[in-house]
């Protein structure tokens, strides 16, 4: 509808379409209309005040279908949709496209690579990446429903100086069987008693120096080690229902380190510090870029400038897409500058987006290094086990489908309680809040949905290609008016690579849907018809916009 009114608009004013579209809001009080065009913005350029503007648009805009009524309202235009012309074009839209309403081409064409997840090779996964995970997921789904050719990347963590400990613990301290019957729990045991002594920090750095150099004894236990965690971790992405297309390393590009220190050196850019390569950016205020340490040993920095050069020449992106933590933000404006530095146009469209921290209940960030993590695998067991306890509640299922709605609670749960957040907030990691089947969580939209489809098979509902539809009331335009703003927040969230718009928007839908529902009755109603095809499209809407989030919906709850 946005789209009309610019249209409509671009007929009497001397602006562009899109400059338009970006002006036009929603009034917070529904009988201010259900679009708004302020005016003050064009007072400037058109040399008139806000309020005369307004008045010339409606005097010149002629009578049209789509509209009730427009009115100028001070410096406002205000806009009144038809609703029944509405109802009909919104409810007709999304029982035909299904799936794909909401979607669009905007992106057709472009190739956006998104690396997320990348947890670290040897150490559990465990809230720590999660975030990465859900988050990434979710923007992989919301750029291919904006019809880009997405890659998904998974890049673990499988070099550098931790596996110099990891091999010193494991020959002080590894047990075969233990490595065997449970391989991450005894590695990051390991992990944490090598951190907690000083002394073997710099036996360390000379095990990962010889493990880069080809170690045959070093290598084959870094293979071990990593094989098993890959192990773990598919485990993991299979109850997430993740998947990548690429599953890359940073050892990928250990050998590959001299080709970057060659092109540096070229363009003048290496210098030398203490014994170790570094490259200045002190004047583009981003500190000193460390290449090579000391010992002769690389740093991550020079490993992701090798990836990126390697993806575009393999992908040839249009854009590559980073979801890793914020604490790396000064990393990655580092190497992005360092790629453009080296002549390479393309590094202006890899981007960084960051997410905050899960906090601990004590408000602190969880630490694998002091053994102070939560694993994933004790995180799905428990939110399955409380969803589990609480469907039992309400009534007794079958031990098969009561695991799969405990399964699918527990996703809605983590993945909504998650990405309902601006992402680059830290927040703290509350199961309990996450799985209350009331106000703003997951399982509130599962049950919603699950509501919607429970009337719709009492009911027999079976779409028809005309549908019966009556004036809608106040309260249906409302909802169905929310319905047909799906493809604009769809691409709104692509634009601000924010998920966090497509949950707020599922629960907004949900909340009307469920206070419209209380309110009228739908079933043997001289309305039915017309209240059915209401229900199936929030249905259809509802189940589009958690499958962005990454949250598969119920048909019974």
């Amino acid at each position: 509808m946005k789209e009309k009114i610019a249209e409509l608009l671009q007929e009497h004013l001397p602006f562009t379409s899109d400059k338009l579209m970006l002006l036009i809001e929603s009034p917070p009080d529904p009988k201010m209309g259900d679009y708004a065009f302020p005016c003050f913005s064009l007072a400037k350029e058109l040399k008139k005040s806000p309020q005369e503007i307004a008045q010339d648009i409606v005097s010149k805009i002629k009578n049209t279908s789509d509209f009730e009524n427009i009115e100028a309202k001070g410096p406002y235009v205000n806009f009144f949709v038809n609703r029944m012309s509405l109802a009909r074009e919104t409810i007709i839209s999304i029982l035909k496209k299904k799936n794909k309403y909401g979607s669009s081409t905007n992106q057709s064409g472009k190739k956006i690579l998104i690396e997320f997840s990348s947890p670290n090779i040897a150490k559990p996964f465990g809230i720590g990446h999660l975030r990465s995970t859900i988050i990434g997921n979710s923007l992989s789904k919301i750029a291919s429903f904006q019809g880009a050719k997405v890659v998904r990347l998974n890049y673990l963590g499988d070099w550098g100086t931790q596996f110099g400990k990891l091999i010193v613990g494991y020959e002080r301290w590894g047990n075969d069987k233990k490595l065997k019957s449970n391989p991450i729990s005894h590695l990051l045991d390991i992990y944490v008693k090598v951190n907690a002594d000083p002394e073997l920090e710099q036996p360390a750095r000379d095990a990962f120096r010889k493990l880069e150099e080809g170690n045959k004894k070093y290598t084959a236990l870094w293979k071990k080690f990593r094989a098993l965690s890959l192990k773990s971790f598919n485990s993991i992405y299979n109850e997430l229902g993740v998947s990548f297309d690429v599953v890359s390393g940073e050892s990928l590009y250990n050998k590959k380190k001299e080709s970057v220190l060659k092109s540096l050196k070229s363009k003048n850019l290496l210098k030398e510090s203490q014994g170790a390569l570094i490259v200045d950016l002190e004047n583009k205020g981003l500190g000193i870029c460390l290449i090579q340490k000391s010992d002769g040993s690389t740093i991550y920095a020079t490993r992701d400038i090798a990836a990126a050069i390697d993806r575009h020449t393999k992908y040839k992106f249009d854009e590559m897409w980073y979801e890793v933590g914020s604490e790396q933000r000064l990393h990655f404006k580092q190497v992005f500058s360092l790629l453009s530095m080296l002549g390479y146009p393309w590094a202006k469209n890899c981007v960084h987006i960051d997410h905050g921290l899960y906090l601990d209940s004590d408000g602190k960030k969880f630490s694998t290094r002091k053994g102070k993590t939560v694993y994933m695998e004790d995180i799905l067991k428990e939110t399955e086990q409380i969803a589990s306890d609480e469907i039992n509640k309400r009534e007794k299922l079958s031990k098969s489908e009561l695991s799969k709605r405990a399964h699918a609670i527990a996703l809605a749960a983590i993945y909504y309680g998650d990405l309902k957040n601006y992402r680059a907030s830290d927040m703290l990691f509350d199961i309990d809040r996450f799985l209350s089947f009331e106000g703003d969580t997951g399982p509130y939209l599962l049950y919603s949905y699950a509501r919607a489809a429970s009337i719709l098979r009492k009911a027999k509902f079976s779409a028809k290609p005309s549908p019966k539809l009556e004036v809608p009331s106040d309260s249906e335009k409302e909802l169905i008016n929310l319905l047909a703003s799906f493809t604009e927040k769809a691409s709104e969230a692509f634009e601000q690579k924010a998920p966090h718009l497509i949950a707020h928007y599922a629960y907004n839908i949900s909340q009307l849907f469920n206070e419209w529902y209380h309110q009228e009755k739908i079933i043997g109603s001289s309305r039915e018809e017309h209240g059915l095809y209401i229900v199936a499209s929030y249905a259809q809407v509802l189940k589009n916009s958690l499958s962005l989030l990454g949250i598969p919906v119920l048909e019974r709850m």
